[in-house]
């Protein structure tokens, strides 16, 4: 829609709506990139490179590259409404806005106030100016009085610094000045693949997924590897971890899910060891597993949604026995001091919470006692394992291993 003759009221919604020309988006990172140093460089153009990918079916003209910025135009106005959609998903993102592109003087940004002003009609104003090149005559405190007392005496605008109704950022660079009136927020994050690979033992829990995306945030990709009863139970927790998965390479693009059947050892390790070791020793076989096929795909590290003493076999002693089969990748457990509350947010603002919660038979939880041991010790449960005897079941398992890809965009 265009801009409106006589708003009284401006809100975030009705800004969102107005038409800006020409169609320029504004993208901002990360600021822990700037950091990098040396390695910015490197950061950047990996940021690109998944921008790219986010952007493939939309209708942008231009993507203009400038030193912690891209700036985009669109060339239809129908484009917008997908693009916010997508930009809030790319990971590096730390801001965005619709903004007018006009030569880096005051008079043009003056010239862009003149379209803004009177149409919107505001109760009152500010300008947040930033200055990002240093040669520029004023600095962002002179350019914000200049600015502001240009709109007060011009078009009798009071000015309110603390909660105005109308908020004009402009920002001045050596090639341009970019006038906004809202910004929306990114994930931020470090762009995807820039920390290499790693492997994630999803369960279809409400955990695993929200570590899966802090991974992501900090720039790794993920492989997803799901261990699964199915016939021995229903195929729930397949189905929630296909949508799970759907919903998170919204954030890497591209992803790979391996379905391992776990009811032939899980089966064995029933005949073999007591009830309250199953729980212990189940997860150690799985990160047994995960090991090989994380090596297999050149990963890094495994990563558990684990948190410490949420579960019996979270518990300090047992997270030690556990991660001692493993002899050449680490573990890393993103969520092992955040409460169950921290978590629950994270997962409904991704979205995947919704799913996580409808019930499935988990296989780890599969013929265990009300009472599993809680403080294992690494010897015993080496002699336990010692009398099981699983080389053929291990070989049946990697066999029948299943694969599945997601692309997004679609």
């Amino acid at each position: 829609c265009s801009l409106k003759e006589h708003l009284m009221e401006i809100n975030k919604s009705e800004l969102a709506n107005i038409e800006l020309a020409p169609q320029m988006v504004q993208i901002r990172l990360f600021h822990e990139m700037l950091l990098k140093g040396g390695n910015r460089k490197m950061f950047v153009r990996r940021f690109r490179e998944n921008l790219n990918v986010a952007l493939r079916g939309l209708r942008i003209r231009k993507i203009i590259q400038r030193p912690m910025m891209f700036l985009l135009e669109l060339e239809e106005e129908g484009s917008w409404e997908e693009l916010k959609a997508r930009l809030t998903n790319v990971i590096g993102v730390e801001k965005f806005a619709r903004v007018w592109r006009v030569p880096p003087d005051l008079c043009s940004v003056k010239s862009v106030l003149n379209q803004i002003i009177p149409k919107l009609n505001p109760s009152s104003f500010r300008i947040t100016a930033r200055r990002s090149d240093k040669a520029f005559a004023l600095t962002s405190p002179e350019i914000n009085q200049v600015l502001g007392t240009y709109v007060h005496e011009q078009f009798k605008v009071p000015v309110d610094l603390d909660k105005p109704n109308l908020n004009v950022r402009v920002q001045i660079t050596d090639k341009e000045a970019l006038v906004s009136l809202m910004d929306y927020e990114g994930p931020r994050g470090m762009p995807v693949g820039v920390a290499g690979k790693v492997t994630v033992l999803l369960s279809g829990g409400i955990d695993s997924p929200v570590a899966s995306y802090q991974m992501m945030e900090r720039g790794c990709e993920i492989l997803f590897v799901h261990f699964h009863s199915f016939p021995l139970v229903d195929g729930t927790s397949r189905e929630k971890v296909d949508e799970i998965v759907r919903m998170l390479t919204r954030y890497q693009y591209r992803s790979r899910l391996l379905l391992v059947p776990f009811a032939r050892l899980q089966q064995e390790v029933i005949l073999t060891v007591p009830p309250q070791y199953r729980v212990i020793v189940y997860r150690r076989l799985m990160f047994k597993i995960a090991q090989t096929l994380a090596l297999q795909s050149k990963s890094d590290a495994l990563v558990t949604g684990e948190s410490l003493g949420q579960v019996s076999s979270q518990t300090l002693r047992n997270l030690s026995t556990i991660s001692a089969v493993l002899d050449k990748l680490p573990v890393l457990r993103p969520l092992i001091a955040a409460d169950k509350e921290t978590i629950v947010k994270q997962a409904k603002s991704l979205g995947t919470y919704t799913t996580s919660i409808i019930p499935d038979q988990d296989c780890c939880t599969l013929f265990v006692p009300k009472h599993p041991v809680t403080s294992s010790r690494l010897m015993e449960i080496e002699q336990i394992e010692s009398r099981l005897d699983l080389d053929k079941s291990l070989q049946e398992t990697f066999s029948s291993i299943e694969e599945k890809t997601y692309h997004w965009p679609l």
